[in-house]
């Protein structure tokens, strides 16, 4: 399949005028927001006024897309940055540091996300016959590449049902199967076939990887997880760590950390509480793994997090 890459001026003008514009679509429906889950399941806009802060989170499986500025996304020592030009696949559950990079109020970063299930992925490529690529060397977990002038249209088809909104149920699956299958047969292509092939090393691994994301509070046995993926131990260590550029122990402790954050954000627990709900004995090992990965200790990040949210909203 030929690909048509998008220069980057023509892509901002293009998408920046006309009734049918990506940039003015998601500009018009964060108008009054930062991030807004449509009414397309899987769909999310975001929009933010200058640079950020690096901040931790899961990205997970999933095309980002933007429509103006750009964002940068840290992995374990490696960065990737995408664009108008460029788009970001992440194929399975990722740690990630992340921060826009370009916007002003002027002109704000916009972009959106849309979410896809493994499951769906490999349906379509037995209705499709595309063939998977083997069981060769897993590859990392998330990559960029360039957009392509069909991916970019039917996203614009998309976001635009979002002002019929009798028409989603209907059409947004079908057009949601059109980008898993421009993806599938894109430059990502193979990335995404190996984790959607059954059998494969790169599958069983993701399969491992979804197990542990819902039971990281779980004591874990890296023999386990190697016996779920049917491979010993060391090959499970090594692949692993090719698709997320971790060890199985630093991923759980990730996944820990950041959930502890997110109870004494939204729920209000106290460390302490916070610490045992996740799965860590002992708290002040949870503190000082807590410190190392968000720079301070539980309670002054926490209070330091809540700070910067009243000053957003004033």
């Amino acid at each position: 399949m030929k690909k048509q890459a998008i220069n980057n001026s023509s892509a901002i003008e293009g998408r920046g005028h006309g009734h049918g514009s990506l940039l003015g679509d998601i500009a018009r429906w964060t108008n009054d927001c930062d991030v807004l889950d449509t009414k397309i399941p899987g769909l999310s806009f975001y929009r933010y006024s200058g640079p950020t802060e690096p901040s931790y989170g899961l990205y997970e499986p999933s095309i980002c897309l933007v429509a103006q500025g750009a964002k940068r996304v840290h992995l374990e020592g490696e960065s990737f940055i995408y664009d108008a030009n460029n788009y970001l696949l992440a194929s399975v559950h990722l740690p990630t540091t992340y921060q826009v990079i370009s916007a002003s109020p002027e002109e704000p970063f916009l972009g959106l996300v849309l979410k896809f299930d493994m499951k769906e992925l490999s349906q379509l490529m037995i209705d499709s016959n595309l063939p998977s690529t083997g069981n060769k060397q897993i590859e990392r977990g998330i990559a960029t590449s360039e957009v392509t002038l069909p991916l970019l249209s039917a996203f614009e088809r998309l976001v635009k049902l979002l002002d019929e909104p009798e028409s989603i149920p209907i059409l947004a699956p079908m057009i949601h199967r059109e980008i898993l299958f421009r993806l599938l047969t894109g430059e990502q292509g193979a990335r995404l076939r190996k984790i959607a092939s059954a059998g494969s090393r790169s599958h069983q691994v993701a399969r491992a990887i979804d197990w542990l994301k819902g039971n990281f509070s779980q004591q874990l046995r890296v023999e386990d997880l190697a016996d779920m993926a049917n491979m010993s131990p060391s090959s499970f260590h090594s692949h692993f760590r090719s698709m997320t550029s971790l060890s199985p122990l630093q991923y759980q402790k990730h996944l820990r950390l950041q959930e502890a954050r997110r109870l004494m954000l939204a729920e209000n627990l106290d460390a302490t509480n916070a610490a045992f709900r996740v799965g860590y004995e002992s708290s002040s090992q949870f503190s000082r793994e807590y410190g190392r990965l968000f720079g301070a200790p539980p309670l002054r990040d926490v209070s330091q997090l809540r700070q910067e949210a009243v000053g957003a909203l004033n």
